[in-house]
């Protein structure tokens, strides 16, 4: 088993790595963000990446989507403080064959690993059980209230990089785009979202997940 870890805490990284490695699963590689787990994703070929959601730059959830696109065969588990029901939803349809509890990840990690390489379905045991079915339904399509859909993906991407404090300018560089091209965007993720501000922006990208409140 190929293990790729991505958090962007170094301390938690090098706690799961120990553990991994001390059960005999080599760890192929480590990313601090988003666009770097992608990256080694790529270039790496794990068989699991451990993928935490709240990354600076890009999000685990978006991560997940792009890794599902880029590498479908590498299985994605992702790994958060949240326990909130739209996260895990919000993960499984981006591709993710697991969520695990960061509280719990060194009681369950080599059993989430194990699941998800048979291509199985593993929920966290810490996660309410009541978030674990209605988690399941709305995976299957059961009309359940989920994170809303209407941004796309690069507006996600702005959204997340505005919500982490970034102007203009360091948005563009980041993405290598235009700044006109990062305003015009910022418009339309108002529009949509139907928010005047930039604190509102922050509200949102923290209640759906793009980012985190710990930044």
């Amino acid at each position: 088993m190929k293990v790729l870890l991505a958090d962007d805490h170094r301390l938690l990284r090098e706690g799961l790595r120990a553990l991994l490695e001390q059960a005999g699963v080599e760890v192929v590689g480590e990313a601090a963000d988003g666009h770097e787990a992608i990256a080694k994703v790529k270039q790496l070929r794990p068989d699991v990446v451990v993928l935490d959601i709240a990354m600076p730059g890009l999000n685990g959830i978006d991560a997940a989507k792009r890794s599902s696109v880029e590498a479908p065969r590498v299985k994605v588990l992702a790994l958060s403080m949240n326990s909130d029901r739209r996260y895990v939803v919000a993960m499984l349809d981006a591709g993710a064959s697991g969520y695990l509890l960061k509280n719990s990840a060194s009681e369950e990690l080599l059993g989430a690993l194990t699941t998800v390489l048979r291509g199985e379905t593993y929920l966290s045991a810490a996660l309410p059980p009541s978030v674990s079915t209605q988690a399941v339904l709305a995976w299957r399509g059961t009309p359940v209230p989920a994170i809303p859909k209407a941004l796309s993906t690069r507006e996600r991407e702005v959204l997340q990089l505005i919500a982490e404090g970034k102007n203009s300018k360091e948005i563009a560089t980041t993405l290598n785009i235009a700044v006109p091209t990062v305003e015009t965007h910022r418009r339309q993720i108002m529009a949509k979202l139907d928010v005047r501000t930039i604190a509102e922006l922050t509200k949102y990208a923290i209640r759906e997940g793009i980012t985190s409140a710990e930044r």
